[in-house]
C-alpha cells in the first residue's frame, strides 16, 4: 500500500479560516488523510469540517491544542504524521515534498521545513507583525514525523502550549535522535487578530521557562 500521511488539524472555534487550511491539505499531490481534533467549539468549526470530508473527533472535554496532536497521533491511519494549525495555508507540494526528503536517509525519523508568515487580508493593521524572512523551529505545518518516533520517545507534554520544540529535541536527544532540517518552505502561517503569537505572548514566555526549568532539573537529577 502507498504510504499514507495523517495531516491533523488540532481546532478550537476556527470557523473563520479552517476551510481554507483544509483546501491546502486537499489539493497536495500525496496520498493523505485529514484528522481534525477538536476541542469543544462553540462556532461552526465541526460543521466545516465535517462537509469537506474530514474525520472530526471532538473532546468530551476542554483539553488543549497539545492533547490534540496526541489524540491525532493516537488516531492516524498514516506511517507518517504532520500537524498544521487551523488558520495556516500548507503550501503546494509540501507534502511530496517532505516525504522525499526522508527517503533520503534510513535514520531520518523526523524532517523540519521552514514557514513564512503572511498578513491575513482581512487584517491588515497587523502587517508590523509579519516576519518577512522564512523562519523554522515551530513544528506546526513544517514538520514530518514518521509515526513510529513516538513510541520511543512519547508523546508531547500536554502541560504546556509552546515551547513543544525544546522538549522534543531534549527527548529525541536523550534516545539518540536528531531533527533534519531542510531549506524549503512548507507553510504559510496567517497572522491576524487572533494570532497566538500576538494574543497570547505571556502565556508563551511561562511555558518556555517552565520547560527550561524542567530540562535543567533534569541534569541536576542526572
Amino acid at each position: 500500500m502507498k504510504d499514507l500521511i495523517s495531516v491533523v488539524i488540532p481546532s478550537f472555534n476556527g470557523e473563520k479560516y479552517i476551510g481554507e487550511t483544509i483546501t491546502s491539505i486537499q489539493k497536495q499531490n500525496f496520498n493523505h488523510e485529514i484528522i481534525v481534533v477538536d476541542d469543544l467549539s462553540t462556532d461552526s468549526t465541526v460543521k466545516i469540517a465535517k462537509s469537506f470530508g474530514c474525520r472530526v473527533i471532538v473532546n468530551k472535554m476542554h483539553k488543549g491544542q497539545m492533547a490534540g496532536k496526541n489524540t491525532g497521533i493516537k488516531e492516524a491511519r498514516g506511517n507518517y504524521w504532520l500537524t498544521i494549525d487551523q488558520d495556516d495555508i500548507l503550501a503546494e507540494n509540501a507534502l511530496s515534498m517532505l516525504y522525499d526528503e526522508m527517503q533520503k536517509n534510513k535514520e531520518y525519523k523526523i524532517v523540519m521545513a521552514k514557514l513564512k508568515n503572511f498578513c491575513s487580508p482581512d487584517t491588515p493593521h497587523r502587517k508590523n507583525f509579519v516576519n518577512p524572512a522564512p523562519f523554522t523551529n515551530i513544528l506546526t505545518g513544517s514538520t514530518l514525523f514518521k509515526r513510529e518516533i513516538f513510541d520511543t520517545i512519547g508523546f508531547f507534554r500536554e502541560d504546556t502550549i509552546t515551547g513543544d520544540v525544546i522538549d522534543l529535541t531534549e527527548r529525541l536527544e536523550k534516545k539518540g535522535f536528531f531533527i533534519h532540517k531542510v531549506d524549503f518552505i512548507t507553510c504559510y502561517r496567517r497572522i491576524h487578530d487572533n494570532n497566538f503569537g500576538i494574543t497570547n505572548q505571556a502565556d508563551e514566555y511561562k511555558d518556555y521557562a517552565k520547560i527550561l526549568r524542567d530540562k535543567l532539573r533534569s541534569k541536576v537529577i542526572t
